[in-house]
C-alpha cells in the first residue's frame, strides 16, 4: 500500500517562494548600497583624504616599520614606518583619476568612431572595422603597456594609453547598436522629411543607441582601475612620493612573508572597488532596460 506524503498547501509553497523571492532582492539590494558607499568612500578619499586620515604619507618613521595591524595602526605600517591605511587613502587619487579619465578617452573616441562606421557603412564600415579587429586581437593590457612603455611613466601617458585601449570596445559596441537604429522606421522618415545627417546622427541615432554605452562606461571605470594599478605594479606607472594602489602592491611584494598586510589591502582595495563599479553597472543596465 503507497503512502502518500502531505503536500503544503498552495498558499504556503507560494508564501514559501514569495520570501526567498524577497530576500534575494533584499540581498541585492544591500550589496548595491554598500558598493555606492565604497564608491563614495573612495571618491572622498580622491578629493578630500584629510577628511578621513589625519597622517601624513610623507612622513617617515623609521622606529615603527613593518609593524602588523593593530600595533602599527588600523592597517599597519609600511618598511618606512608610514601608516598603510593612509597611503590606501592618499593613493586613491590616481586610481579614481585614471579610471575616469580613460574611461572618458575611449567612450568619447569610441563612439565617434562607432557612429560613423555604423551609420555610413560600406567602405567606412569595413575599413573601420578591420582597424577595429586588429586592434581587439591584443590584450587590453598589452596594448596600453605598450603604449606606455613607448610615450613614458607619467599620469598623462598612463591614462592615455588605457583610454586608447578602451576604444575598440566602445566602438564596437556603437557600431552594432547604431547599425540596429538606422533601419527603424523614424529613420527613413527623418531622412525623408529632408533632416541633414548630423541631425539624425545625434537627435536621434545617438539618444536610441547610447543606453549600451552607458553600462559599458561604468565597467570600464573599474577595468581601467586595475589596468592603471597593473602597469604600476610593472614598474610603468607615474613616480610620485606617494605610491598609488599598483606601485604600493609592488612595494609589500618582498615583504609578503614578514608584513603581508602592505600587498594584501591594497589588493583588497582594488578587489571591491571593481566589484562594486561592476555591481553599479548592473543595477544601471537593470533601470535602463525597465526604463
Amino acid at each position: 500500500m503507497a503512502i502518500s506524503t502531505p503536500t503544503a498547501p498552495v498558499g504556503v509553497s507560494a508564501a514559501g517562494q514569495g520570501h526567498k523571492r524577497i530576500g534575494r532582492i533584499s540581498v541585492n539590494k544591500i550589496f548595491l548600497v554598500l558598493s555606492y558607499a565604497w564608491i563614495v568612500l573612495v571618491v572622498l578619499a580622491a578629493l578630500v583624504p584629510g577628511l578621513l586620515t589625519r597622517g601624513n604619507p610623507l612622513d617617515l618613521d623609521p622606529d615603527n616599520v613593518l609593524l602588523a595591524p593593530g600595533a602599527g595602526g588600523l592597517l599597519g605600517t609600511d618598511q618606512y614606518g608610514r601608516s598603510v591605511l593612509t597611503l590606501l587613502i592618499y593613493g586613491a587619487r590616481t586610481a579614481i583619476i585614471i579610471g575616469l579619465a580613460a574611461t572618458a578617452i575611449g567612450l568619447v573616441i569610441g563612439t565617434v568612431i562607432g557612429l560613423a562606421a555604423g551609420y555610413v557603412g560600406g567602405v567606412v564600415d569595413m575599413v573601420i572595422g578591420r582597424v577595429l579587429d586588429i586592434l581587439m586581437s591584443f590584450p587590453g593590457v598589452l596594448m596600453a603597456l605598450i603604449i606606455t612603455a613607448a610615450l613614458g611613466a607619467t599620469t598623462g601617458n598612463l591614462i592615455l594609453a588605457v583610454g586608447i585601449a578602451a576604444i575598440p570596445q566602445f566602438a564596437r559596441v556603437m557600431r552594432g547598436q547604431t547599425i540596429a537604429v538606422r533601419s527603424k522606421l523614424y529613420i527613413e522618415a527623418a531622412r525623408a522629411s529632408g533632416f541633414s545627417n548630423r541631425r539624425i546622427i545625434f537627435g536621434h541615432v545617438l539618444p536610441n543607441a547610447v543606453a549600451p554605452i552607458v553600462v559599458l562606461a561604468t565597467v570600464t571605470v573599474g577595468v581601467s582601475i586595475v589596468a592603471a594599478a597593473s602597469l604600476s605594479f610593472l614598474g610603468l606607472g607615474p613616480r610620485s612620493d606617494i605610491p598609488d594602489w599598483g606601485q604600493l602592491l609592488a612595494m609589500g611584494q618582498p615583504y609578503l612573508s614578514a608584513a603581508w598586510w602592505i600587498s594584501t589591502f591594497s589588493g583588497v582595495a582594488l578587489t571591491i572597488t571593481v566589484i562594486a563599479v561592476s555591481l553599479i553597472g548592473d543595477s544601471v543596465s537593470d533601470a535602463m532596460e525597465k526604463g
